[in-house]
């Protein structure tokens, strides 16, 4: 086998492990059997293991000696530290893409809410927002938003925190019974007030918007 197969093999199993613990469908704590997942995916043994050695370099998954690997666990220490960093982050990202955005960012952003919020419709909002496409894009208008951003080291690390708070955050959608929330507003306020270059408010309303879904999300049992 080349070097290029191997990596297309190692790069579509990482692709397929990560979806799978992001969707929930590999929850926190379930064992990785590397032998099993070389003869469900039909790919190499050298493969899988560089597939979960990428996933542990995002954390998704944890090594353990002699143990193989297992879906690293969550809890309630863990989402506060990874929000309130998460927060710091997108917010200084969010603050210098307002500083360097143009028009075309202004036009990505106004797309990529619009297309999250066609798709929040169909068929109703939380049978949507545990859909793929609507991950996708909600994925894409966080994006938007600190795309004009000038540092890439900062948008990198941005995307790691973006990624390991979706895995929090999916757990959230089943337990989100709070009618009196509405996410399309949270997104709405955000939107005008970084169109509107308002910072402060703009600041405020990402803040809201992210311990918004923590609180719900601290009721998982997954976190008890």
């Amino acid at each position: 086998m080349t070097a290029t197969a191997k990596t297309t093999q190692a790069d579509a199993v990482f692709q397929l492990i990560r979806a799978e613990i992001l969707e929930g469908r590999l929850l926190p704590g379930a064992k990785l059997n590397i032998k099993a997942l070389e003869q469900r995916f039909e790919v190499s043994l050298g493969a899988i293991r560089e597939a979960l050695s990428r996933l542990g370099a995002e954390g998704m998954v944890i090594a353990e000696a002699h143990r193989g690997y297992r879906v690293s666990p969550v809890s309630k220490e863990e989402l506060l530290d990874l929000t309130r960093t998460r927060v710091e982050l997108e917010s200084l990202c969010l603050r210098k893409a307002m500083e360097h955005g143009d028009v075309e960012w202004e036009i990505r952003i106004v797309a990529a809410a619009h297309r999250m919020e066609r798709l929040q419709d169909i068929p109703s909002d939380e049978e949507a927002r545990k859909a793929p496409a609507w991950n996708q894009a909600h994925a894409a208008f966080h994006e938007a938003l600190v795309s004009a951003c000038p540092s890439v080291w900062l948008l990198r690390m941005r995307e790691l925190l973006y990624a390991q708070s979706e895995r929090y955050r999916l757990l959230s959608v089943p337990l989100d019974t709070d009618h009196d929330r509405d996410v399309k507003a949270e997104h709405k306020r955000l939107v005008d007030a970084v169109l509107k270059r308002d910072e402060a408010a703009a600041l405020k309303a990402l803040e809201e918007h992210f311990f918004a879904t923590v609180q719900i999300i601290l009721r998982s049992p997954l976190l008890k």
